[in-house]
């Protein structure tokens, strides 16, 4: 139970993809405006991100390690990401399509998402720290890339309710829309950095 509280506080908190490790910073900025928008790009990511690792954790542990074909992973995840995305597209399309056409260009950037592309090389990679000693295994991949696809959400939605309360004041020109939204933006890092004091 501890290391399913740890991988959930690291993936949200200490660790959030956003706040912490910068990644996903195009659409954070891109899809922020509007709430709908961003909770709705962050479901996107989290779904992308969950079925990436679903693909990507067993092809690289049973094909790619077995044939030492390992350092072509990145060409492979990008490859699988791209299509699970092109699927998503075409799903949110016919499904929403008010929702499609408010995250414009930023759908089909989730392919070259630095989030979607980490989260798949991270379960892969180094975890021992948020694992306690325990085995990395398609289980705990997922339980992270979950709720590391939930705490990109909350950023977005924390970010995107800001913005909106922030329209409703008169702003300054100089400062107005972009500058803004920096400056928002690190002060919602600033207080995820506190986060990073917790010893998990």
């Amino acid at each position: 139970m501890g290391t399913v509280i740890a991988i959930i506080l690291a993936a949200v908190l200490t660790n959030n993809f956003i706040t912490v490790k910068t990644y996903g910073i195009c659409p954070f900025l891109g899809v922020s405006k509007k709430t709908s928008s961003a909770a709705g790009m962050g479901i996107a990511v989290t779904l992308v991100m969950v079925l990436a690792t679903l693909v990507t954790y067993p092809v690289y542990e049973y094909v790619m390690v077995p044939l030492n074909i390992g350092f072509l992973e990145i060409i492979f995840f990008i490859f699988i990401i791209a299509s699970l995305v092109q699927m998503l597209e075409m799903i949110i399309k016919k499904i929403s399509p008010s929702l499609y056409n408010s995250m414009g260009i930023y759908l089909p950037l989730i392919t070259t998402n630095c989030a979607v592309l980490g989260v798949t090389e991270l379960v892969i990679g180094d975890m021992e720290a948020y694992l306690g000693g325990a085995a990395m295994n398609m289980g705990w991949a997922v339980l992270y890339s979950l709720f590391a696809g939930l705490g990109f959400t909350l950023v977005m939605i924390l970010m995107s309710g800001m913005r909106e309360r922030i329209n409703y004041y008169k702003t300054p020109k100089a400062l107005a829309g972009f500058p803004t939204a920096m400056i928002t933006a690190s002060f919602i890092c600033m207080a995820f950095m506190v986060f990073t004091f917790i010893s998990i």
